[in-house]
């Protein structure tokens, strides 16, 4: 049995500040090996729980935060950015029985500890189907595409609770609970460490992989931006178009094709964010 967990930052325990999660600062350096903690209470878990396997995949930022010479031997870790499937990277090749969103967060525009939806600002809201979408949200649409279940969430207690929209059956564990964007009330790592080792042992349970639909469904996703300007860059992406001042919205076929073009877009608003003015 396979695991992968797709790992980000900003829901890992004691991290609630910008700086705790940016890369090359000094806060970033104290947080990676809370959050290196936080990922190898998973793998611990996992296999206590009977797994085989476990990759973890570097889903935050840089995607080179993750302490590689900390990291419990009996997993593997890809790191590094430019990869088809972004944040669930190796979810595709038919050989995973289970996901982990580990150290996740909320949405844009939701109550939750450093909140945002790929970039850090910039973006208000995002929806998928129709439904408001965190990263997890849009991440599960991606998981179950390929057939495979999200297991076992952790970040603050808001995710926990937008993980229940998106992966009712799935363990949550909160590692801190939410103040405001740039606070929380924190666990400790031993007993952040404690906890989701306890859930992903249960979680393996819930693993199993089922049989993809014979075709995908397409999916509908909608953007709002902070700024008029960023809507008509993020339409220099092909199928992406304006639907009101600072939103835009495109249609494709499969949540493969989906997430790509959503990564597409980002980047492109990314590049005409201006200094001082966004």
């Amino acid at each position: 049995m396979k695991i992968l967990i797709s790992a980000d930052m900003e829901g890992a325990t004691g991290v609630t500040w910008p700086a705790d999660v940016l890369p090359g600062t000094p806060q970033w350096e104290r947080c990676r090996p809370l959050f290196t903690s936080d990922v190898n209470a998973a793998i611990a878990g996992f296999h206590a729980g009977g797994a085989e396997e476990v990759l973890v995949n570097e889903a935050h930022w840089t995607m080179r935060n993750l302490l590689l010479e900390q990291l419990d031997d009996r997993a593997q870790m890809l790191t590094g950015r430019h990869k088809d499937l972004s944040m669930l990277e190796g979810i595709q090749h038919g050989d995973v029985d289970g996901v982990a969103f580990v150290g996740y967060h909320t949405g844009a525009g939701a109550e939750g500890v450093l909140a945002h939806t790929y970039l850090a600002n910039s973006i208000t809201g995002v929806w998928a189907d129709g439904v408001r979408a965190s990263e997890g949200f849009l991440n599960s649409l991606v998981a179950e595409e390929f057939g495979v279940p999200v297991i076992l969430i952790t970040g603050d207690d808001r995710t926990a609770e937008d993980a229940r929209g998106y992966a009712p059956h799935a363990e949550t564990v909160a590692v801190k609970d939410y103040v405001s964007r740039y606070a929380a009330v924190c666990r400790t790592p031993a007993r952040s460490a404690a906890d989701i080792e306890a859930a992903a042992a249960r979680a393996v349970a819930l693993a199993g992989r089922t049989t993809p639909p014979p075709s995908p469904r397409p999916h509908t996703v909608e953007l709002e931006f902070d700024a008029e300007h960023l809507g008509g860059a993020a339409t220099v992406v092909p199928g992406v178009e304006r639907v009101a001042e600072r939103r835009v919205s495109y249609t494709t076929p499969s949540m493969y094709e989906a997430i790509r073009c959503f990564k597409a877009v980002t980047t492109v608003v990314s590049a005409a964010v201006e200094e001082a003015y966004g």
